[in-house]
């Protein structure tokens, strides 16, 4: 990842609702818009919710089906080997990058063995120190998110990610707000200097 331009990444998360043909037309997207990379979400919903779960409230608004699961939901927007293969064949043919965040122990390994070159890890997953661990120890660049997170546990992340095997130099750490879209008023993007200011570290 180089450090002399802006690194551009479409978010395309699981937007694509579990539909292939909808991820495709968001590659597509990113690929016109003239972004560096399209990003998508790598998890098991066995891994990350019980079959008892419910979904939140935003989730019932935004998800709308007769099914109050949020195990089910999850199952639906899973990526499967073969979506992430045929995925990242698309995004090839397109001429834009393909990057996933993952939400679990399988899902770095897997997302490992198909040559990314960087790992996102998710604003919600800045305390999951298992997995800041096993991200620091295939030694590649790391964007970290930080929505809802205060400067310590920013920090407590950086160190984590340090001590296991990565140099600051590594490290990206992006200002986020966890409302989507964010409204103006809210955007504060001084804040990336802040970060800069307090960290040292690469911002975005």
């Amino acid at each position: 990842m180089t450090k002399d331009k802006v690194i551009v990444i479409a978010e395309a998360g699981v937007n694509h609702n579990g539909d292939i043909k909808l991820a495709k037309k968001l590659i597509d997207i990113a690929a016109n818009s003239g972004a560096d990379y399209v990003k998508f979400q790598s998890f098991k919903a066995a891994k990350l919710a019980s079959k008892d779960s419910k979904k939140a409230n935003y989730q019932m608004l935004n998800f709308n089906s007769k099914d109050d699961s949020q195990y089910q939901m999850l199952k639906k927007l899973e990526l499967s080997e073969k979506d992430h293969l045929t995925l990242i064949d698309y995004c090839n043919q397109k001429k834009i990058k393909f990057l996933s965040s993952p939400f679990d122990s399988d899902s770095i390994d897997y997302l490992d063995g198909l040559n990314m070159d960087l790992f996102k890890i998710p604003s919600g997953e800045i305390t999951n120190y298992q997995l800041l661990k096993k991200i620091s120890t295939f030694s590649k660049p790391v964007i970290l998110s930080t929505g809802m997170s205060t400067i310590d546990e920013i920090k407590n992340a950086i160190n984590i990610l340090i001590s296991s095997n990565l140099n600051l130099d590594d490290i990206t750490v992006l200002h986020c707000n966890t409302e989507y879209p964010t409204p103006y008023v809210d955007a504060n993007i001084t804040a990336m200097l802040d970060l800069y200011k307090n960290l040292g570290v690469n911002f975005g």
